[in-house]
């Protein structure tokens, strides 16, 4: 596929969702626009041919009493009033339908990133991420507001002042008309190619700019105690005038473009005042007719030169649809985890599984085949790197099988990271259930046995926290999750280690409230400690990505494996 192939595909692939998600606000919001510079001509058009004739019937008093000021003059307010109305719905319909597309976008591009695989590169380049999912979302914006909507305000344009023009005469109507679609168009797509390069530039600089400020300010003690401090100052300024660079490029552009679409302008006039001069000396037309056909004229160019902005955009825009598109794209067939439904014989059942880490060619699981009765506890057990934790990650979705089949009830990971957000407490806990209302949440923190400690708080749930969860202890934050954990509702407990790193007298804590709050529950526990093994009915042995055994609590073997671990 060729390079201007891929782009239109991908084009395609990002207006396919920016169209349909509010595609009758899009197209009212193009119709105003179009019936807003259309009026604006007929108002500056008719306002000439009535002060015109308005002038020549005052020269005698016969047509100066017969002649009818009342039904020009009111078409005139009529157009003025409809002009502010449909421009002020125009900025209202446009804003509202593009924001409503770009937040219906960012929740889809979002949602990607849960796709098995993708919260690995959430996690190793999450500026970069980041940046697409605002500047790169915000791009899109010029898409439609400053390309789309004034393209049909422009087409429309041209048409009205054709056809003005075309009823005194055919001929200069549809030389009018080519013309005004030939350079006002003409001139955009050259402004278009002439921008892509340096706007490319100033997008890149832009991001480069914002990573490197980043980094500086949050590695500055990494850096002056490598000696770097001053070779990333230096590099903060280089994407700095990189970015200026780019930006005088596009002034440059931008005062040139202004100044072709002027001589257009001028040309345009010229030519339709020649022609209507010709015509009024045939006496085809009268002066007012020639005055309205010669500001008809003068307007039509101006709605073109509107696409000025969303030329030297496009080329920043056109970037951000080559970055989305992929993200954008229908999910293609891919093994998953196909979900079990309620009264199924097992809660959890792989069939020959086999899986890798993202952008790893070595398999991490082998030919895994394991099920669970509902209601079962299970632990994984081995040593590091045998596989457990992929073995969770495929179950709970986020790493797709290379083979085999998964098949499992809806279930929750609970990972040996504790992630919590720069938000209020109430909010981290809402994560789990945006439903849940306060008596679940201060039940949840019961059952945690964290709800002392919050109530001992000033601000409660109310209480804010700082980035990672600053302002709670390990011990604190673990229960926090367990927490979450409790409000979701969910067959299946998916457990990585839940208690590493605690110290012994909460760890235990923790245990005996999970196993207490389980329930019904399926558990599956990833481990290397006897002491959350030992919540297990059965213990699946694991080694170098392989099951090599499994064991059932009351035999020898249980026991001496369950001893084998490490202990509390």
């Amino acid at each position: 596929m060729s390079s201007s192939q891929g782009g239109w595909r991908d084009l395609r692939l990002v207006l396919r969702p920016f169209l349909a998600t509010q595609p009758r606000a899009l197209l009212w919001g193009g119709v105003l626009a179009a019936a807003t510079v259309l009026a604006g001509m007929a108002l500056l058009g008719l306002s000439g041919w009535f002060i015109t004739a308005t002038a020549l019937a005052g020269l005698h008093a016969a047509t100066a009493f017969t002649f009818d000021v009342f039904m020009p003059s009111a078409g005139i307010r009529l157009l003025a009033l409809g002009r502010t109305a449909s421009r002020y719905g125009e900025r209202l319909v446009t804003h509202d339908a593009s924001f409503g597309v770009l937040a219906a976008l960012r929740v889809r591009l979002f949602r990607g990133w849960a796709r098995p695989g993708a919260a690995h590169q959430l996690a190793m380049r999450p500026s970069r991420l980041l940046f697409r999912l605002t500047s790169d979302i915000d791009a899109l914006e010029s898409l439609y507001l400053r390309l789309l909507v004034p393209a049909a305000a422009a087409l429309g344009a041209a048409l009205l002042a054709g056809v003005v023009l075309g009823f005194m005469h055919i001929g200069v109507g549809l030389v009018l008309l080519l013309w005004l679609v030939a350079v006002g168009w003409g001139l955009v797509l050259f402004i278009a190619r002439r921008a892509q390069r340096p706007a490319v530039r100033r997008a890149h600089g832009i991001e480069a700019l914002r990573a490197r400020t980043v980094d500086l300010v949050a590695g500055q003690t990494d850096l002056v105690m490598a000696g770097r401090a001053d070779a990333q100052r230096e590099a903060l300024m280089n994407a700095d005038a990189r970015l200026a660079k780019a930006d005088l490029a596009l002034n440059r552009l931008e005062t040139s473009a202004g100044a072709a679409y002027g001589v257009a302008g001028t040309l345009t006039l010229v030519g339709v005042l020649l022609a209507v001069g010709v015509l009024v000396g045939e006496g085809a037309i009268g002066a007012p007719a020639a005055a309205l056909g010669l500001l008809v004229a003068l307007t039509a160019t101006e709605p073109f030169a509107a696409l000025r902005r969303g030329a030297l955009d496009a080329g920043r825009t056109w970037l951000a649809v080559r970055r989305l598109a992929p993200r954008l794209a229908p999910d293609e067939a891919r093994p998953g985890v196909a979900v079990v439904e309620p009264g199924a014989a097992w809660a959890v059942s792989l069939a020959h599984l086999s899986a890798a880490h993202f952008g790893s060619g070595i398999p991490a699981l082998n030919d895994v085949s394991l099920a669970i009765a509902p209601g079962e506890r299970v632990a994984l057990v081995g040593a590091s790197g045998a596989g457990k934790s992929t073995l969770l990650a495929v179950i709970a979705g986020e790493i797709a099988p290379l083979a085999g089949s998964v098949s499992a009830e809806p279930a929750c990971l609970l990972t040996q990271r504790t992630e919590l957000f720069q938000d209020s407490l109430r909010d981290n806990l809402r994560l789990a259930d945006p439903a849940a209302d306060d008596s679940r949440l201060w039940s949840a923190l019961q059952s945690a046995g964290l709800a002392g400690d919050v109530r001992a708080f000033p601000a409660g749930l109310d209480t804010a926290l700082g980035e990672g969860g600053l302002g709670l202890s390990g011990g604190q934050s673990r229960r926090l999750a367990l927490a979450r954990l409790l409000l979701r509702p969910v067959p299946l407990w998916l457990l990585d280690e839940p208690t590493e790193a605690l110290d012994a007298a909460i760890a235990h804590d923790v245990l005996q409230r999970l196993a207490k709050e389980a329930g019904p529950r399926t558990l599956l526990i990833a481990t290397h400690l006897r002491r959350e093994a030992a919540l297990a009915d059965r213990l699946v042995c694991m080694r170098q990505g392989r099951i090599v055994a499994e064991l059932r609590r009351g035999s020898p073997a249980f026991e001496a494996a369950l001893n084998a671990l490490r202990p509390d």
